[in-house]
């Protein structure tokens, strides 16, 4: 398992959007589809994003989804691994 200490908010929120749409950050990295730095740089991306309120409001009302909103700066990385 992976965490991200000094930005625990925006794995958290990496992690869920990923989720979302059916895929595992930790199989992506483990099965080698992603790097770490991949990754972390998935979680930088999350951590300068303006859209906090956006992304949690809509997490915590969609348990599963076939594609991630449009102010998702991560989106298309993240449903790219789901491919």
């Amino acid at each position: 398992m992976f965490s991200y200490p000094q930005a625990p908010r925006a794995w958290g929120f990496t992690r869920g959007m990923a989720r979302v749409i059916g895929c595992s950050l930790t199989d992506a990295v483990v099965d080698g589809w992603l790097n770490r730095d991949e990754l972390a740089a998935l979680v930088k991306v999350c951590e300068t994003c303006g859209q906090t309120r956006q992304c949690t409001t809509w997490l915590a009302q969609t348990v599963e989804a076939s594609a991630l909103p449009a102010f998702c700066p991560n989106a298309a990385a993240l449903t790219a691994l789901k491919t």
